[in-house]
Protein backbone atom coordinates (compact mmCIF):
# COMPACT_ATOMS: atom_id res chain seq x y z
CA UNK A 1 0.00 0.00 0.00
CA UNK A 2 1.28 3.51 -0.81
CA UNK A 3 2.18 5.62 1.98
CA UNK A 4 -0.01 9.02 2.64
CA UNK A 5 1.84 12.07 1.72
CA UNK A 6 -0.47 13.96 3.79
CA UNK A 7 1.71 15.94 6.59
CA UNK A 8 0.39 15.59 10.37
CA UNK A 9 -1.42 18.41 11.25
CA UNK A 10 0.37 21.70 12.74
CA UNK A 11 0.67 21.72 16.19
CA UNK A 12 -1.38 24.42 18.23
CA UNK A 13 -0.52 27.27 20.76
CA UNK A 14 -0.52 26.13 24.41
CA UNK A 15 -2.17 29.36 25.12
CA UNK A 16 -5.73 28.27 22.67
CA UNK A 17 -7.43 27.93 25.87
CA UNK A 18 -10.10 25.98 24.68
CA UNK A 19 -8.14 23.37 22.82
CA UNK A 20 -5.49 22.95 24.89
CA UNK A 21 -8.10 22.52 28.20
CA UNK A 22 -10.10 19.58 25.64
CA UNK A 23 -6.69 17.55 24.65
CA UNK A 24 -5.93 17.38 28.58
CA UNK A 25 -9.85 16.35 29.65
CA UNK A 26 -9.63 13.54 26.43
CA UNK A 27 -6.44 12.64 27.78
CA UNK A 28 -7.32 12.01 31.12
CA UNK A 29 -5.24 14.72 32.53
CA UNK A 30 -6.79 17.56 34.42
CA UNK A 31 -6.54 20.80 33.16
CA UNK A 32 -5.65 22.43 36.62
CA UNK A 33 -1.98 22.11 35.35
CA UNK A 34 -2.77 24.26 32.05
CA UNK A 35 -1.86 27.51 34.06
CA UNK A 36 1.60 26.66 35.15
CA UNK A 37 2.08 25.66 31.56
CA UNK A 38 1.53 29.30 30.44
CA UNK A 39 3.55 30.53 33.34
CA UNK A 40 6.65 28.53 32.17
CA UNK A 41 6.03 30.47 28.31
CA UNK A 42 5.75 33.60 29.96
CA UNK A 43 8.76 33.80 31.96
CA UNK A 44 10.90 31.73 28.92
CA UNK A 45 9.39 33.83 26.11
CA UNK A 46 12.24 32.21 24.03
CA UNK A 47 11.88 28.30 24.74
CA UNK A 48 11.04 26.19 22.14
CA UNK A 49 9.82 23.04 23.88
CA UNK A 50 7.96 22.28 26.98
CA UNK A 51 10.09 20.14 28.96
CA UNK A 52 11.28 22.24 31.24
CA UNK A 53 7.63 22.88 32.51
CA UNK A 54 8.00 21.32 36.45
CA UNK A 55 6.12 18.74 37.94
CA UNK A 56 3.59 17.45 34.99
CA UNK A 57 2.93 13.64 33.73
CA UNK A 58 4.77 11.56 31.30
CA UNK A 59 1.19 11.76 29.77
CA UNK A 60 1.61 15.13 29.91
CA UNK A 61 4.48 16.06 28.59
CA UNK A 62 3.93 13.53 25.80
CA UNK A 63 0.84 15.56 25.00
CA UNK A 64 2.60 18.76 24.88
CA UNK A 65 5.27 17.51 22.72
CA UNK A 66 2.84 15.71 20.10
CA UNK A 67 0.19 18.48 19.67
CA UNK A 68 1.66 21.62 21.01
CA UNK A 69 3.93 24.57 20.95
CA UNK A 70 5.31 27.19 23.05
CA UNK A 71 4.54 29.61 20.47
CA UNK A 72 3.47 29.00 17.06
CA UNK A 73 4.04 32.94 16.18
CA UNK A 74 7.62 34.02 15.77
CA UNK A 75 8.84 37.97 16.39
CA UNK A 76 10.40 38.90 13.67
CA UNK A 77 11.08 42.70 13.94
CA UNK A 78 10.73 44.95 16.40
CA UNK A 79 10.90 48.90 15.46
CA UNK A 80 11.42 51.96 18.55
CA UNK A 81 10.55 55.69 17.96
CA UNK A 82 12.67 57.88 17.95
CA UNK A 83 11.83 59.19 21.37
CA UNK A 84 11.23 55.24 22.92
CA UNK A 85 7.79 55.79 24.11
CA UNK A 86 6.19 53.54 21.74
CA UNK A 87 7.66 50.31 19.98
CA UNK A 88 6.15 48.45 17.17
CA UNK A 89 6.32 44.44 16.51
CA UNK A 90 6.04 42.03 13.70
CA UNK A 91 4.69 39.11 14.47
CA UNK A 92 4.69 35.86 11.77
CA UNK A 93 1.76 33.79 12.53
CA UNK A 94 1.95 29.77 11.89
CA UNK A 95 0.22 30.48 8.65
CA UNK A 96 2.81 32.92 7.22
CA UNK A 97 0.73 35.80 7.98
CA UNK A 98 2.45 38.44 9.69
CA UNK A 99 0.43 41.03 12.22
CA UNK A 100 1.46 43.79 14.62
CA UNK A 101 1.40 45.22 18.20
CA UNK A 102 2.38 48.21 19.60
CA UNK A 103 3.55 48.75 23.24
CA UNK A 104 2.97 52.19 24.06
CA UNK A 105 4.34 54.13 27.57
CA UNK A 106 2.57 56.33 29.56
CA UNK A 107 3.23 58.41 32.41
CA UNK A 108 0.33 58.62 34.63
CA UNK A 109 2.22 61.83 36.43
CA UNK A 110 1.36 63.60 33.36
CA UNK A 111 -2.58 63.19 34.38
CA UNK A 112 -4.33 64.73 37.03
CA UNK A 113 -6.82 63.36 39.52
CA UNK A 114 -9.11 66.00 41.73
CA UNK A 115 -7.00 69.08 40.56
CA UNK A 116 -3.36 66.78 42.01
CA UNK A 117 -0.94 65.07 40.18
CA UNK A 118 -1.30 61.13 40.13
CA UNK A 119 1.08 59.40 41.87
CA UNK A 120 3.06 56.40 40.05
CA UNK A 121 5.08 56.61 36.89
CA UNK A 122 5.96 55.22 33.50
CA UNK A 123 3.64 51.88 32.73
CA UNK A 124 2.68 50.39 29.54
CA UNK A 125 -0.51 49.94 27.07
CA UNK A 126 -0.64 46.68 24.56
CA UNK A 127 -2.42 47.44 21.28
CA UNK A 128 -3.44 43.94 19.93
CA UNK A 129 -4.43 42.92 16.74
CA UNK A 130 -7.65 40.39 16.24
CA UNK A 131 -7.85 39.32 12.54
CA UNK A 132 -5.28 39.57 10.14
CA UNK A 133 -6.35 42.76 8.09
CA UNK A 134 -10.14 43.83 8.32
CA UNK A 135 -13.17 43.80 6.53
CA UNK A 136 -14.63 47.12 7.59
CA UNK A 137 -13.13 48.86 5.19
CA UNK A 138 -12.77 52.44 6.53
CA UNK A 139 -11.24 54.70 4.42
CA UNK A 140 -9.21 56.41 7.03
CA UNK A 141 -7.73 53.36 7.71
CA UNK A 142 -4.37 52.30 6.65
CA UNK A 143 -5.26 47.91 7.41
CA UNK A 144 -8.72 48.34 6.02
CA UNK A 145 -6.81 48.77 2.80
CA UNK A 146 -5.76 45.58 3.38
CA UNK A 147 -9.05 43.93 3.14
CA UNK A 148 -10.00 40.96 5.37
CA UNK A 149 -7.38 37.55 5.20
CA UNK A 150 -7.95 35.41 8.28
CA UNK A 151 -9.70 35.78 12.21
CA UNK A 152 -6.40 35.22 14.70
CA UNK A 153 -7.26 32.25 17.43
CA UNK A 154 -7.01 32.57 20.85
CA UNK A 155 -3.25 31.55 21.18
CA UNK A 156 -2.17 34.23 18.55
CA UNK A 157 -3.99 36.85 20.43
CA UNK A 158 -2.11 36.25 23.95
CA UNK A 159 1.10 35.42 22.40
CA UNK A 160 1.32 39.25 21.44
CA UNK A 161 1.41 39.64 24.98
CA UNK A 162 4.18 37.29 25.21
CA UNK A 163 6.17 38.80 22.92
CA UNK A 164 5.82 41.95 24.66
CA UNK A 165 6.94 41.20 27.80
CA UNK A 166 10.46 40.94 26.00
CA UNK A 167 10.05 44.91 25.81
CA UNK A 168 7.92 46.05 28.67
CA UNK A 169 5.56 45.37 32.09
CA UNK A 170 2.44 45.16 30.61
CA UNK A 171 -0.33 47.14 32.82
CA UNK A 172 -3.15 47.81 29.93
CA UNK A 173 -4.56 46.02 27.07
CA UNK A 174 -6.48 47.84 24.19
CA UNK A 175 -8.23 45.67 21.16
CA UNK A 176 -7.45 48.69 18.89
CA UNK A 177 -4.73 47.05 16.62
CA UNK A 178 -5.29 45.05 13.36
CA UNK A 179 -8.75 44.01 12.55
CA UNK A 180 -12.21 44.66 13.91
CA UNK A 181 -12.26 42.30 17.44
CA UNK A 182 -16.24 41.43 17.50
CA UNK A 183 -16.00 39.97 14.52
CA UNK A 184 -13.80 37.34 16.07
CA UNK A 185 -15.83 37.56 18.83
CA UNK A 186 -14.80 33.60 20.31
CA UNK A 187 -11.57 34.05 20.02
CA UNK A 188 -11.33 37.54 21.78
CA UNK A 189 -13.73 36.33 24.75
CA UNK A 190 -11.77 33.03 25.23
CA UNK A 191 -8.29 35.50 24.79
CA UNK A 192 -9.68 37.89 27.74
CA UNK A 193 -10.59 35.37 30.02
CA UNK A 194 -7.04 34.25 29.73
CA UNK A 195 -5.01 37.22 30.35
CA UNK A 196 -7.56 38.31 33.07
CA UNK A 197 -6.73 35.50 34.65
CA UNK A 198 -3.43 33.30 36.37
CA UNK A 199 -0.22 33.99 35.42
CA UNK A 200 -1.11 37.11 33.02
CA UNK A 201 -3.83 38.48 35.67
CA UNK A 202 -4.60 41.65 33.80
CA UNK A 203 -7.55 43.59 35.72
CA UNK A 204 -10.63 43.37 33.81
CA UNK A 205 -10.70 47.40 34.54
CA UNK A 206 -7.41 47.73 32.53
CA UNK A 207 -8.81 46.06 29.46
CA UNK A 208 -10.64 47.51 26.47
CA UNK A 209 -11.68 46.36 23.56
CA UNK A 210 -12.77 48.90 20.22
CA UNK A 211 -15.48 48.02 17.72
CA UNK A 212 -16.51 50.22 14.30
CA UNK A 213 -20.50 49.13 16.35
CA UNK A 214 -21.19 45.26 15.90
CA UNK A 215 -24.71 45.21 17.39
CA UNK A 216 -25.32 41.76 18.05
CA UNK A 217 -21.92 40.89 19.48
CA UNK A 218 -22.35 44.71 21.89
CA UNK A 219 -25.57 42.39 23.02
CA UNK A 220 -23.45 39.70 24.26
CA UNK A 221 -20.59 41.99 25.49
CA UNK A 222 -21.73 42.94 29.05
CA UNK A 223 -22.60 38.71 29.64
CA UNK A 224 -19.06 37.11 28.34
CA UNK A 225 -17.03 40.10 28.92
CA UNK A 226 -18.28 42.18 32.39
CA UNK A 227 -16.33 44.50 33.80
CA UNK A 228 -13.95 44.82 30.34
CA UNK A 229 -14.09 48.51 29.13
CA UNK A 230 -16.04 49.13 25.69
CA UNK A 231 -14.97 51.77 22.91
CA UNK A 232 -16.84 52.37 20.22
CA UNK A 233 -15.45 53.69 16.55
CA UNK A 234 -18.12 56.37 16.13
CA UNK A 235 -16.16 58.88 13.92
CA UNK A 236 -19.31 60.94 13.24
CA UNK A 237 -22.69 61.89 14.84
CA UNK A 238 -24.75 60.80 12.05
CA UNK A 239 -25.69 58.07 9.54
CA UNK A 240 -24.93 59.29 6.73
CA UNK A 241 -21.49 60.56 7.19
CA UNK A 242 -20.42 57.84 9.04
CA UNK A 243 -21.29 55.27 6.12
CA UNK A 244 -19.29 58.04 3.64
CA UNK A 245 -16.39 57.28 5.77
CA UNK A 246 -17.04 53.93 7.01
CA UNK A 247 -18.89 51.81 4.24
CA UNK A 248 -19.46 48.76 6.87
CA UNK A 249 -21.88 50.85 8.54
CA UNK A 250 -24.91 50.36 6.41
CA UNK A 251 -25.03 46.79 8.20
CA UNK A 252 -25.18 48.80 11.71
CA UNK A 253 -28.08 51.82 11.61
CA UNK A 254 -26.85 54.47 13.99
CA UNK A 255 -29.92 54.38 15.54
CA UNK A 256 -29.87 50.61 16.22
CA UNK A 257 -26.32 51.02 17.23
CA UNK A 258 -27.21 53.71 19.73
CA UNK A 259 -30.03 51.20 21.24
CA UNK A 260 -27.61 48.60 21.56
CA UNK A 261 -24.93 51.08 23.77
CA UNK A 262 -27.64 52.22 26.05
CA UNK A 263 -28.77 48.67 27.07
CA UNK A 264 -25.11 47.70 27.05
CA UNK A 265 -24.96 50.64 29.44
CA UNK A 266 -27.91 50.16 31.40
CA UNK A 267 -26.67 46.44 32.26
CA UNK A 268 -23.01 47.42 32.98
CA UNK A 269 -23.18 50.75 34.43
CA UNK A 270 -19.88 51.01 32.30
CA UNK A 271 -18.46 54.29 31.24
CA UNK A 272 -18.75 53.95 27.32
CA UNK A 273 -15.25 55.25 25.24
CA UNK A 274 -16.36 57.12 22.26
CA UNK A 275 -13.48 57.33 19.40
CA UNK A 276 -13.92 59.88 16.81
CA UNK A 277 -11.24 60.85 14.06
CA UNK A 278 -10.94 64.37 13.09
CA UNK A 279 -11.44 64.79 9.50
CA UNK A 280 -10.89 68.30 8.24
CA UNK A 281 -14.70 69.60 6.63
CA UNK A 282 -15.80 66.05 6.86
CA UNK A 283 -16.90 65.73 10.65
CA UNK A 284 -15.07 68.31 12.96
CA UNK A 285 -17.28 71.29 12.64
CA UNK A 286 -19.32 73.10 15.06
CA UNK A 287 -22.76 71.67 13.68
CA UNK A 288 -20.84 68.55 14.29
CA UNK A 289 -20.42 68.70 17.62
CA UNK A 290 -23.74 69.49 18.74
CA UNK A 291 -25.27 67.04 16.68
CA UNK A 292 -22.65 64.33 18.61
CA UNK A 293 -23.40 66.24 22.02
CA UNK A 294 -27.05 65.48 21.42
CA UNK A 295 -26.82 61.58 20.50
CA UNK A 296 -24.41 61.09 23.34
CA UNK A 297 -26.19 63.43 26.25
CA UNK A 298 -28.28 60.23 27.86
CA UNK A 299 -24.90 58.19 28.15
CA UNK A 300 -22.02 58.15 30.46
CA UNK A 301 -19.13 58.44 28.23
CA UNK A 302 -15.70 59.50 27.38
CA UNK A 303 -15.12 61.17 23.83
CA UNK A 304 -11.27 60.60 22.75
CA UNK A 305 -10.75 63.01 19.74
CA UNK A 306 -8.19 61.91 17.68
CA UNK A 307 -6.30 64.00 14.52
CA UNK A 308 -6.08 61.71 11.75
CA UNK A 309 -3.04 59.89 10.64
CA UNK A 310 -2.20 60.66 7.32
CA UNK A 311 -1.54 57.06 5.63
CA UNK A 312 0.11 57.34 2.29
CA UNK A 313 -0.33 59.43 -0.70
CA UNK A 314 -3.93 57.71 -1.29
CA UNK A 315 -6.01 59.27 1.19
CA UNK A 316 -8.10 61.96 0.33
CA UNK A 317 -8.80 62.95 3.92
CA UNK A 318 -6.64 65.73 5.78
CA UNK A 319 -6.18 66.70 9.67
CA UNK A 320 -8.31 69.04 11.20
CA UNK A 321 -6.73 71.92 12.28
CA UNK A 322 -5.58 72.36 15.81
CA UNK A 323 -8.08 75.24 15.86
CA UNK A 324 -11.05 73.03 15.22
CA UNK A 325 -10.21 70.20 17.68
CA UNK A 326 -9.90 73.07 20.31
CA UNK A 327 -13.74 74.48 18.96
CA UNK A 328 -14.88 70.62 19.18
CA UNK A 329 -13.88 69.65 22.54
CA UNK A 330 -15.38 73.23 23.80
CA UNK A 331 -18.49 72.42 22.36
CA UNK A 332 -19.00 68.73 23.75
CA UNK A 333 -16.98 70.04 27.44
CA UNK A 334 -18.82 73.79 28.04
CA UNK A 335 -22.21 72.98 26.34
CA UNK A 336 -22.66 69.40 26.82
CA UNK A 337 -20.56 68.53 29.86
CA UNK A 338 -19.20 65.54 28.21
CA UNK A 339 -15.48 64.41 29.21
CA UNK A 340 -13.57 65.02 25.94
CA UNK A 341 -9.57 64.48 25.83
CA UNK A 342 -7.15 64.56 22.46
CA UNK A 343 -5.15 61.77 21.64
CA UNK A 344 -1.73 62.59 21.41
CA UNK A 345 -0.60 60.13 18.89
CA UNK A 346 2.63 57.94 19.44
CA UNK A 347 4.57 56.25 17.47
CA UNK A 348 3.56 58.22 13.76
CA UNK A 349 7.65 58.24 12.72
CA UNK A 350 6.71 54.39 13.24
CA UNK A 351 3.51 53.81 11.39
CA UNK A 352 2.50 52.68 14.96
CA UNK A 353 -0.27 55.23 15.53
CA UNK A 354 -3.82 54.94 15.67
CA UNK A 355 -5.29 54.36 12.10
CA UNK A 356 -1.48 53.46 10.68
CA UNK A 357 -1.33 49.15 10.92
CA UNK A 358 -0.31 47.81 8.13
CA UNK A 359 1.76 45.41 7.69
CA UNK A 360 4.97 46.61 6.57
CA UNK A 361 8.40 47.44 7.64
CA UNK A 362 8.99 50.88 9.46
CA UNK A 363 10.51 53.79 7.06
CA UNK A 364 12.04 57.63 8.02
CA UNK A 365 8.78 59.45 6.63
CA UNK A 366 8.17 61.71 9.62
CA UNK A 367 10.24 63.00 12.63
CA UNK A 368 9.42 61.14 15.70
CA UNK A 369 6.93 63.50 17.28
CA UNK A 370 5.51 61.16 20.24
CA UNK A 371 5.45 62.35 23.68
CA UNK A 372 4.44 60.74 27.21
CA UNK A 373 1.28 61.23 27.89
CA UNK A 374 -1.51 59.81 30.16
CA UNK A 375 -3.04 56.57 29.68
CA UNK A 376 -6.64 56.42 28.26
CA UNK A 377 -7.60 53.30 30.75
CA UNK A 378 -6.80 55.86 33.14
CA UNK A 379 -9.95 58.51 32.29
CA UNK A 380 -12.50 58.02 34.47
CA UNK A 381 -15.41 59.89 34.90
Amino acid sequence: MASSSSSPPARRSVFDAAYIRAEFDAAGISPSFIPAIWKYVLQNPRCSDLDGVPSLSAAAYALLRNKFRPTTSTLTAAAESKDRTTTKLLIRLQNGESVEAVIMRYDSRLGKYDGKTRPGGVRSTLCVSSQVGCKMGCRFCATGTMGFKSNLSSGEIIEQMVHATRYSQIRNIVFMGMGEPLNNYTALVEAIQVLTGFPFQISPKRVTVSTVGIIHSINKFNNDLPNINLAVSLHAPDQDIRCHIMPAARAFPLAKLMNALQSYQNASKQTIFIEYIMLDGVNDQEEHAHKLGKLLENFKAVVNLIPFNPIGSASTFKTSSDQSIKKFQKVLRGIYSIRTTVRQEMGQDIAGACGQLVVSLPDERSAGGATLLSDIEDLRI
